[in-house]
């Protein structure tokens, strides 16, 4: 299914050709009316006529999270402040938040490019969407929300918490699409599990998932314990909140809304371009934006990109699975290690259960990395020995992907705290 046609299934000259046009505008614009990008763009010997071509981007300077931070709170608005409708912001947790201006046209796009992810999801007029991503200035409640209304469905605004409510919700209001992070959406099974509901009873069909790396091996799990098309979608507060890009029901990477938000994959350590199908990190232009236009912005997540056609009928380029951060991945012994590498082998080990916690510690100056494990009911009380031997194997595999040595500890079933957001993996102590 299909919510614009037109622009998804848009022809590769013809879309390059839009991208070009709203290229040339939008450094034009920030040229124009913002003081940052004016004086980036002329220490980088720039200026709007420069560019000439899409292979021009490359001349542009990146823009990252820390120039969103140092010119907090609006110094990138490219609009007078009584154009700004909307106003949110990331937590903060690593310094000063950033800070994003959304003008009435700016809502309109995230209600279009939100409508089609749900419909590129399986979603449409007739169903009852339940969104469990968070309200306020975290951007996954409100976009979820727009692109229900605008197809047509029936919201459920219940944002995140308070599970027992969740459950009763999907029971009692048939909802059919669930809207949460994965982590949260397989809590939410296994709490209805506890209650004695059979969530094969539940009308839910289709999950729409992101806001955190997953596998999937994970989607599997959801899959099998909700019993749902588990669908990830991808997006940022920097770039427009949820909608960036989204899966189609084929879940062979996920589109990118490309008359938007024009994409690249560089070299994380040289910042030079890598080809199609060659990981790296994603660079994001936003091609319409009207209150805070972005150009090259470091995402900083690890993908690539293809451009091959899609079962589906969609031309736009996709992007694989985000499998890690190039600034936040775990460097042990000058090895990166992905949280998501250990998740995929827990995966895979019917004695563990899918939750799990990574603590990074230095000791005498050597850096140690201990997963603790949840195991199921049964295994945890088995014999010590059935246990020794589940933890060297899990053990064996771990450091076979990684390729450094691990410690790993099972723990009694539900000990880790379960998380209604962002789900927490990692616990570094080196930074303490």
């Amino acid at each position: 299914m299909y919510w614009n046609e037109a622009s998804e299934c848009c022809g590769r000259r013809d879309l390059e050709e839009l991208q070009l046009e709203r290229l040339k505008a939008l450094v034009e614009r920030v040229y124009r009316q913002v003081p940052f990008y004016r004086n980036r763009l002329e220490e980088a010997g720039i200026r709007p006529e420069s560019i000439r071509s899409l292979d021009d981007l490359q001349k542009i300077p990146f823009t990252t999270k820390a120039d969103l931070r140092d010119n907090y709170p609006f110094g990138l608005f490219a609009v007078p402040m009584d154009e700004i409708i909307r106003i949110h912001a990331s937590t903060g947790t690593t310094g000063k938040p950033t800070v994003v201006g959304y003008t009435r046209k700016d809502i309109e796009t995230w209600a279009e490019v939100m409508a089609r992810t749900l419909m590129s999801a399986g979603a449409h007029q007739g169903d009852i969407i339940q969104v469990a991503y968070g309200y306020g200035l975290f951007t996954g409640g409100l976009g979820a929300h727009y692109g229900a209304e605008k197809i047509g469905a029936a919201v459920v605004p219940v944002s995140t918490g308070n599970t027992k409510r969740q459950i009763t919700l999907l029971e009692d209001f048939g909802t059919t699409v669930l809207c949460s992070t994965p982590s949260y959406a397989l809590y939410l099974a296994e709490a209805a599990e506890e209650r004695g509901i059979s969530t094969r009873d539940l009308a839910l069909r289709v999950g729409v998932f992101g806001a955190e790396p997953w596998t999937d091996n994970l989607r599997k799990e959801i899959e099998k314990k909700l019993h749902v098309s588990a669908i990830d979608i991808y997006g940022l507060s920097e770039i427009i909140g949820p909608g960036v890009a989204s899966e189609c029901e084929a879940k062979d990477g996920l589109h990118i809304m490309e008359d938007h938000f024009l994409p690249e994959i560089i070299d994380p350590a040289t910042g030079e371009p890598r080809g199609d199908g060659t990981a790296g990190e994603l660079v994001i232009t936003t091609l319409t934006k009207e209150g805070i236009p972005l150009l090259r912005y470091r995402v900083r997540d690890i993908t690539r990109l293809t451009r091959d056609a899609c079962s589906c009928g969609r031309t736009t380029a996709r992007m694989e699975r985000v499998t890690g951060r190039s600034d936040d991945m775990l460097i042990i012994r000058g090895v990166n290690v992905f949280p998501s590498q250990i998740e995929s082998v827990l995966l895979e080990i019917p004695e563990a259960a899918p939750h799990y916690l990574i603590y990074v510690d230095r000791e005498k100056s050597l850096d140690t990395i201990e997963v603790h494990v949840e195991v199921s009911e049964e295994m945890f009380s088995d014999e010590v020995r059935e246990m020794a031997k589940v933890e060297k194997r899990i053990r064996a595999e771990v450091e076979s992907i990684l390729g450094i040595g691990v410690r790993i500890k099972l723990v009694e079933p539900r000990s880790i705290t379960r998380s209604e957001g962002k789900a927490v993996r990692v616990i570094d102590r080196r930074k303490k």
